[in-house]
């Protein structure tokens, strides 16, 4: 039986800049991952696409949507689901937390990627991130649909934001990302309404990478961080 993840992602870009490495390694490995994007951030994360004229909110949409499944391809993404919740403010129901429930409970995730806790510069991520929390603890719980099988315990980890040092994100997992840099990079490419971030997350990649290799005996170029949300239950510290 193939392992699961899941990535809760606020916009339908932020899959790419901040977990693409993560994905497409995993993908490699035969997990087939879920990625959910709740809004395409079209309204606060499309400036380019807004400034052709006679653009139209529908069009945005349909252009996000199309970079994001190209993207998703490039990484070996299982499933890609646009949920369309609005952004600036994104609008996030009870009806929508019941449905992340059900996927939670329907592809039971080893591991749950998802957005850090505070982010001042956008206020979707720090909704999105309790959001999929609240889901994943109502996905545990006996009481909620009985007769489903509940979810047990998937780590959490929570990635990069823009800018780390403003929004109290720390990582405590760095992620040597080295065989998938390739795809991850075609993945950033095919996100042609941000093309501003393209050489942004190449350097955050190159500096994770740095940062892994100094704390460690490898040589690794490339990386992602992560910060956990639970504690890691090892059977050995080596």
């Amino acid at each position: 039986m193939s392992k699961t993840a899941l990535v809760v992602s606020a916009h339908s870009a932020d899959f790419v800049w901040r977990a693409g490495g993560a994905i497409a390694l995993h993908a490699a490995q035969g997990w087939k991952v879920t990625v959910v994007c709740l809004s395409y951030g079209e309204r606060g994360e499309s400036a380019k696409l807004w400034r052709v004229p006679g653009m139209t909110l529908e069009r945005v949409k349909a252009e996000r949507e199309a970079e994001a499944k190209k993207a998703a391809e490039v990484l070996g993404v299982h499933d890609i689901q646009f949920w369309d919740l609005g952004d600036y403010p994104i609008t996030l129901t009870n009806e929508s937390l019941f449905r992340l429930v059900d996927v939670y409970r329907d592809i039971h995730p080893a591991f749950v990627l998802t957005h850090s806790k505070e982010d001042i510069y956008n206020r979707d991520h720090p909704a999105v991130t309790d959001f999929a929390q609240h889901a994943r603890i109502t996905a545990q719980a006996h009481g909620h649909n009985p007769g489903q099988k509940v979810l047990g315990a998937p780590p959490v980890f929570l990635f990069e934001p823009h800018q780390p040092e403003q929004c109290g994100w720390k990582p405590d997992v760095l992620l040597d990302i080295g065989p998938a840099w390739p795809q991850k990079r075609a993945a950033i490419e095919c996100m042609a309404g941000q093309e501003h971030l393209w050489e942004y997350y190449t350097r955050v990649a190159q500096q994770r990478g740095a940062q892994a290799a100094r704390n460690s005996d490898k040589k690794i170029t490339w990386g992602e961080g992560y910060q956990s949300v639970f504690p890691h239950v090892v059977e050995s510290l080596a």
